[in-house]
């Protein structure tokens, strides 16, 4: 889970930041940059903040600018969490990331609808959880996990596809002796 470190300066979320515009996509609005012919595409699933993060959308321009066809899309359907009247544990608990995995399954669809071959799946923090489960069921052909909250090494150990782990030196969430355990269960697999 996230911790209050994560909480204490969030974004100033601006819905028209980016080079991307907003489209549905698989029945979600969804920021979406780069080309429309790319055959890639990366999901970025985005942390507590919502797909309005302007540093998000930046990130996700510049995964664009590298060829891919990026989606980032609206997992929270307007409510991200940002400055409201509940606690981050009552928001998490309306914000589940199981159902986040659900969503993600029609946005991979309706990428393949547009062409898109392959997918990789690039979960923050909240969202890291989701792509792992992705990554369990082969929905997506990589995954990049920034400050994993909510994944254990059990999910890691169901992870089909290759995945990157990244962490923080100083992170409680997911400390360097979790990202071990983590490349530990990763490399004790066989294939």
């Amino acid at each position: 889970m996230s911790s209050p470190q994560c909480c204490a300066n969030p974004p100033t979320l601006n819905p028209n930041s980016g080079a991307g515009h907003v489209e549905k996509l698989g029945g979600l609005d969804t920021y979406v940059t780069g080309s429309p012919d790319s055959k890639l595409a990366a999901l970025l699933i985005s942390d507590i903040f919502g797909y309005e993060a302007p540093n998000l959308r930046k990130l996700a321009d510049k995964v664009a600018a590298a060829g891919f066809y990026v989606a980032v899309p609206d997992f929270f359907h307007g409510d991200p969490h940002v400055d409201g009247g509940r606690s981050l544990q009552e928001w998490i608990n309306d914000h589940g990331v199981d159902k986040g995995f659900e969503e993600a399954k029609p946005v991979i669809q309706a990428l393949k609808c547009k062409g898109i071959t392959a997918t990789g799946a690039v979960g923050f923090c909240w969202g890291a959880k989701v792509a792992v489960q992705l990554a369990k069921r082969e929905f997506i052909q990589a995954a990049v996990l920034l400050h994993p909250s909510f994944v254990t090494v059990d999910d890691i150990k169901g992870v089909e596809v290759p995945v990157s782990v990244l962490g923080a030196e100083i992170d409680p969430v997911s400390p360097p002796a979790l990202v071990k355990e983590f490349e530990e269960a990763l490399t004790a697999k066989s294939e």
